[in-house]
């Protein structure tokens, strides 16, 4: 047993598993770290895979990407060869080539979480009884499913990780068009897949699918996002001093002064900046209103505050 334990830890030590790893992927804190993002894709490729085995599919909704292109294949499949090709085995058949192209595009470091994102979901995919948890009404089955996809995204993106499928796809053939965003050519492959659905299911079916996808969007822009949108306050006045005291004392909320030069007056004038949550803004207004009528108040929205009192533990 000894012997073993020697012989696969001097496996893990040698320079090619360092080079594909990292030097310090097999350290204590980091080897924890990596067991922790294990279970996160883990349950991320789990809520996907529910999502498409037990509502999306059942219901015919081809939401874009890989698995939507599965369900496609299985439903025509049926059609005219009387034997549906499973979807786990269109997930494989479908991400190989795409992973063949983004390992000589990227390298392998690059895209091992979202290989290890892949290959869990087609195992459940293939090991999960054949079940369904739809509802007889589309409009709230497309909801559940586009929740349940857009949270298991969310949660993959979260680790770094994602299932393969278009956005893989899509972020290799960046290279190549390279006058065309990322972002527009993975809505472009899912847009074509979502159309191509139309060849197995109605258009009802298809309009459905792209109600399902906005809820996607928006669930994994929540996920992803949760607690690191901010306001930021911009004012502009004579009583600046007294103003930034009401905030630090009664608020708890950091300010930073910043110089400037009315261009107009071309004197010197205080800016105060203050990044806040949004039910924060309301008091700032009033201590604001309460020491000069006359301030300028711009408040403007922060896509992601990072440091004390928001998110403090960089990722």
């Amino acid at each position: 047993m000894s012997q073993a334990l020697t012989l696969f830890s001097g496996f893990l030590e040698n320079e090619y598993m360092r080079e594909v790893f990292g030097s310090d992927f097999f350290k204590t804190r980091y080897l924890k770290k990596h067991i922790r993002d294990f279970f996160i894709i883990l349950l991320g490729s789990t809520l996907i895979s529910l999502a498409v085995k037990y509502v999306l599919d059942p219901s015919g909704l081809d939401t874009g990407g890989v698995s939507g292109l599965a369900i496609v294949i299985k439903k025509l499949s049926g059609l005219y060869l009387n034997r549906p090709i499973p979807l786990w085995l269109s997930n494989l058949l479908l991400n190989t080539p795409i992973f063949l192209i983004a390992l000589k595009v990227d390298g392998i470091k690059s895209i091992i979480r979202t290989g290890l994102g892949f290959s869990l979901m087609t195992l459940e995919l293939a090991l999960m009884p054949e079940y369904s948890l739809i509802s007889d009404n589309l409009f709230l089955t497309s909801l559940y499913g586009g929740v349940l996809f857009g949270l298991g995204t969310g949660i993959l993106l979260l680790a770094r990780s994602t299932t393969g499928g278009t956005d893989m796809l899509g972020n290799s053939l960046s290279h190549i068009f390279r006058h065309i965003p990322v972002g527009m050519l993975i809505q472009l492959l899912d847009g074509s897949i979502v159309l191509v659905g139309l060849l197995a299911f109605s258009l009802e079916n298809t309009l459905y699918a792209f109600l399902s996808v906005y809820v996607m969007g928006k669930v994994i822009d929540k996920v992803v996002d949760n607690g690191k949108k901010a306001k930021i306050a911009l004012i502009i006045s004579r009583e600046c001093d007294a103003i930034s005291k009401d905030i630090l004392i009664d608020m708890d909320r950091g300010v930073t002064s910043l110089s400037g030069v009315g261009e107009y007056s071309r004197k010197p004038r205080k800016i105060i900046c203050c990044v806040c949550s949004k039910k924060d803004v309301p008091q700032i207004k009033d201590i604001v209103r309460e020491h000069d009528r006359r301030a300028f108040f711009i408040v403007g929205n922060v896509s992601e505050a990072m440091g004390e009192g928001f998110i403090e533990h960089w990722t």
